[in-house]
């Protein structure tokens, strides 16, 4: 996943983010949008189109590496969409985006009058402040740029903050927390990921997350035990499909964590009962390596 894309995630689901950025009240019925100015192939990363032709139309671009003709072709771009949409707008406002001062380049020649115009306002991720004080909108935009060092800290204090403070839609912003996360750390799965943002068993349980891997399984599990209900009897299978179910959602997990699993743990796992298995599931959060789950099934009465 590139950084653009995730800057595409947080405008889509927060609009108000860039209103944030620029200190000033979020104005209602914006539409955010991706443009793409099909006669030349440009595309501009953020249009926030206003509600009606009366508004300010903003221009909103993530530059997270330095390109000596960026200037060049952001305002090439944005001129040729003031022509094409002239009509939806009265106004216009660019935002550039940087993780720090040295990521933009030197020379502004010759759009230095519209760089340093009240038209173009740059922002510097690095600049905007603590993570503590800022509005959850902009830390998330914040943490798209921290070292990898430092990046679980503030990812925790932003999932800890979500679940305390008042905050419309927390479950978007829990889903980009991970989301981003996930861009930095690769080699991790997404429960490892909420695991390090302090999720305990029960609250993991209730994220998407897991509710879709559960779901998916315990459809196949209960797909499987009707197929068998048709020999065995109908309310047989379907409880032979439920305990399936459960048993695909533990193997599943185990999967992500630990990749594949020996021959022997996994039948071992798919011969407990459904009161062992709910048990396992309970347990298998806290273990490190697959010792701890052979140690644990020796020990399952």
């Amino acid at each position: 996943m590139h950084r653009d894309s995730l800057f595409y995630q947080l405008f889509a689901q927060l609009p108000q983010t860039l209103f944030d950025l620029l200190g000033i009240q979020t104005p209602q019925g914006y539409r955010f949008d991706s443009v793409e100015l099909k006669q030349t192939a440009f595309r501009i990363d953020g249009v926030f189109v206003p509600p009606d032709p009366s508004g300010t139309v903003y221009f909103c671009e993530v530059q997270f590496q330095r390109d000596t003709t960026f200037y060049e072709r952001f305002f090439a771009e944005i001129f040729l969409y003031l022509r094409l949409y002239y009509h939806t707008f009265s106004d216009w406002q660019a935002v550039v985006i940087y993780p720090h001062r040295q990521a933009e380049q030197t020379s502004f020649e010759p759009y230095d009058v519209l760089v340093e115009s009240d038209r173009l306002r740059r922002v510097y991720l690095n600049e905007l402040g603590s993570p503590e004080e800022l509005p959850l909108s902009l830390a998330l935009m914040q943490l798209t740029a921290l070292p990898e060092a430092e990046m679980p800290t503030a990812a925790r204090l932003l999932a800890e903050r979500t679940r305390i403070e008042a905050v419309p839609r927390p479950e978007v912003i829990m889903e980009l927390i991970t989301t981003i996360v996930l861009y930095k750390f690769t080699e991790l799965s997404r429960e490892e990921v909420l695991r390090m943002l302090g999720f305990t068993t029960e609250e993991l349980k209730r994220t998407r997350f897991y509710q879709e891997i559960y779901a998916e399984a315990q459809e196949e599990g209960l797909q499987r035990g009707l197929r068998q209900g048709l020999e065995q009897g109908l309310q047989q299978g379907l409880q032979q499909g439920l305990q399936q179910g459960e048993t695909l959602v533990v193997l599943r997990q185990l999967r992500r964590r630990f990749g594949d699993l020996p021959a022997g743990l996994e039948e071992g796992i798919r011969q407990l009962s459904a009161h062992q298995i709910e048990a396992l599931a309970e347990a298998l959060l806290d273990f490190t390596d697959l010792g701890q789950v052979s140690a644990w099934l020796e020990r399952s009465p």
